[in-house]
Formats: structure tokens, sequence, C-alpha cells
């Protein structure tokens, strides 16, 4: 992999989240990582000096929450669309239950103050600014509220600092 400046990255950021996916991962190689697709979640620039920021929501029952609460870093990996399945798999399927990650057949680095995997095309590494739980209040709509949060779980939002951008050589930002 080969790190590019993040005002390099050349794709659209509604297609890579929403139908491409990303993998939210997070852990350490002492203690282990899990990870988890997901389709929400945001790009963007917000604070200080228009910082890169990613934005992302856990819901309290996914085990992943637990390691990206309990770790500084969290990472986005983007996958190419042969790992579809793979991706499927990993969101659909808890890491307290089994090794979902050696099933998948994805290989975890450890670097960066975090964890991400060899395969992806594209890695944001991203240091945790800022984390919320949604509240029930802040809806405007009760029928998003009704259609997203029957079980009133609400998502935890996370902003990370996205410190570094990682693509594998043979892939173009």
């Amino acid at each position: 992999m080969k790190e590019i400046n993040y005002k390099e990255m050349k794709f659209n950021p509604f297609n890579l989240i929403g139908s491409e996916w990303m993998l939210v991962t997070a852990g350490n190689e002492q203690w282990g990582c899990n990870t988890m697709t997901a389709s929400w979640g945001h790009l963007g620039c917000l604070w200080g000096h228009n910082d890169p920021t990613a934005v992302i929501y856990l819901r309290p029952s996914r085990y992943t929450k637990k390691f990206v609460d309990e770790e500084p870093y969290f990472t986005l990996c983007v996958m190419d669309k042969s790992f579809k399945k793979q991706m499927a798999y990993l969101g659909s399927v808890s890491g307290r239950n089994e090794d979902k990650i050696a099933k998948s057949g994805l290989t975890p680095i450890y670097a960066d103050h975090s964890v991400y995997f060899q395969e992806a095309k594209l890695v944001l590494v991203c240091k945790k600014l800022y984390a919320s739980e949604l509240q029930e209040s802040g809806f405007l709509y009760q029928e998003t509220l009704d259609e997203s949060y029957p079980q009133r779980d609400f998502h935890t939002m996370y902003v990370g600092k996205i410190e570094k951008v990682l693509v594998r050589d043979d892939v173009s930002s």
C-alpha cells in the first residue's frame, strides 16, 4: 500500500459508502480486533483547519462498537467488488460468536495505531475526535424515528479525523 494525500482522492462518496460499502475496523495486536460492514457514513471537512473527517454510526448491539469505543483510532476499508460476498458476511455475523475475519479470508495488518486489511483498495485511518449517541429528541420526523429505531436502539455517531489515506499500489485513488 502507498500513502496519498486526502486531496488526491477521486471518487463519488455516495457510491463509495452507499453502494460499495466499507468495513469499520478497530482493535490492536495485543487484544485483537473486530470489523463490520457499513453502508452509512459521511466524508467531509469539519473543525480546525478544514480537517478531513469521516463520520460513522454504530448501534449499541454491534460487537465492533466495543473496539471502536476502547481504541483511539478506527479504520474504514473499501474493498473491490470481488469481495461483496465477504462484505455481506462480515455485516451479518457477529465477531462475538466466531472468528469472522479468519473465515472471511481477509488479512489484518496492525499499523498506524489501528488495524486494516491487506486486501483493501482504500484505507482511511481515522483518529476519534467525537462520539455521541443520537437522541430521540433530535429527530424532526416521527416517521424516520419509527422506521429506523422501532426499538429505540440509537446509533452512536463517531467523528474521526482522517490522518492517513492508503491505496493499494495497483489501484488509482
